[in-house]
């Protein structure tokens, strides 16, 4: 009994110490684990801090790389702009000189034609030549006389050569210098000078507002002497009712008399289409006369440079401020009123005939050259 009853107190302290060293061996079996994940964590973490080195490395050398090739490529894209400059310049000398050839080419070709002519051939180029211009110049300018006398020296000059084949030129000739001849002419010196002497009468011209006294007019009428009758009356000793009543009307007779006297010599009635040609005051009628030779001079320039729907109209409107403005009763308002219609009705644009007949003629005998 004594021998078995120690076992017994021993077995519960060897299972208390297992069950002390279990946790234990976890925790160092943790710590290892933990050791060796450390370990793993730090080597990838090596790697991955090499590999981004490597990476860094290449990106540099690539970015090098790159910048290099830009530098060739800008180098490259400068001798190509050059290049092409140059082929720019070269292409620009090539043109230059084949037109340079080409001109050439047609100075020859016409200069060939010209050796080939004829005398006579060579002449009616000519005349045809000066026809045409003279046609240009005629319908720039308005005025015939141009080509009125491009037909006569052409005629002339067809004459002296008296060559039977030049015939019909000059009978072309002639019927064309009849049918410009017809067309008439406009004698700007003529309506121009015209136009100078109205504008210096216009200061001369009566105004509506300021109408010289017509003559032959009847002088205002005289006024009716006094009466005796009051001075009668008060000489009297003695008036009665009726004689005062007379003095009085009698009195005012010949107040009323004397006061028409007046207003008869002052006041003149005019009959008027225009109330506001009477309401112009003496301030203004001289930029009326002003506005007067503006308009004129506005139509002289105009005929002048052969503008002649403008110089209707100017001389339209100063024709309207005669009729409207001035005393139509007036000689020298009529003779300017005169002046300014005749001038309008001369100063016309001109249809001038083209010479189709001669340039026909010239035509056919050179061959249609």
């Amino acid at each position: 009994m004594t021998d078995s009853s120690p076992a017994p107190a021993l077995q519960p302290r060897h299972g208390a110490l297992d069950a002390h060293l279990l946790p234990t061996r976890w925790i160092v079996a943790g710590a290892l684990l933990l050791a060796v994940l450390s370990a793993g964590a730090v080597v990838y973490a090596w790697n991955t801090q090499q590999r981004v080195k490597g990476l860094e490395q290449q990106l540099v050398k690539r970015q090098q790389d790159s910048a290099e090739q830009s530098a060739e490529a800008q180098l490259l894209a400068k001798q190509a702009q050059e290049a092409a400059r140059e082929s720019a310049a070269k292409v620009a000398l090539l043109e230059a000189r084949v037109a340079e050839v080409s001109v050439q080419r047609t100075q020859l070709e016409a200069l060939i034609q010209t050796m080939s002519r004829s005398q006579d051939e060579n002449l009616l180029a000519d005349v045809d030549a000066a026809i045409r211009v003279a046609v240009q110049q005629a319908a720039i300018t308005g005025s015939v006389e141009p080509l009125l006398h491009t037909l006569r020296h052409a005629d002339e000059r067809l004459a002296r050569q008296d060559q039977p084949r030049l015939q019909g030129v000059r009978r072309a000739l002639a019927q064309d210098i009849e049918r410009v001849r017809a067309a008439g002419r406009v004698d700007l010196a003529a309506l121009v000078m015209r136009i100078d002497e109205v504008v210096r009468t216009v200061d001369e011209l009566p105004l509506l507002a300021a109408a010289e006294r017509r003559r032959g007019a009847s002088p205002p009428a005289q006024p009716a002497p006094e009466p005796a009758a009051p001075a009668a009356a008060a000489s009297a000793p003695a008036s009665t009712w009726a004689g005062l009543r007379q003095s009085v009307a009698a009195g005012w007779d010949a107040v009323a008399g004397r006061i028409w006297s007046e207003a008869r010599s002052l006041i003149r009635v005019t009959p008027i289409e225009h109330p506001e040609a009477m309401l112009i005051a003496p301030e203004q009628a001289w930029f009326l006369r002003e506005n007067l030779k503006l308009r004129l001079l506005n139509a002289r320039l105009a005929l002048m440079s052969r503008q002649f729907d403008t110089a209707q109209a100017d001389l339209h409107d100063a024709q309207a401020a005669l009729d409207r403005y001035f005393d139509r009763n007036s000689k020298r308002v009529i003779a300017a009123g005169d002046a300014l219609r005749q001038i309008s009705g001369e100063a016309r644009q001109l249809d001038v005939p083209r010479p189709d007949a001669t340039l026909a003629a010239i035509a056919a005998v050179t061959g249609g050259r």
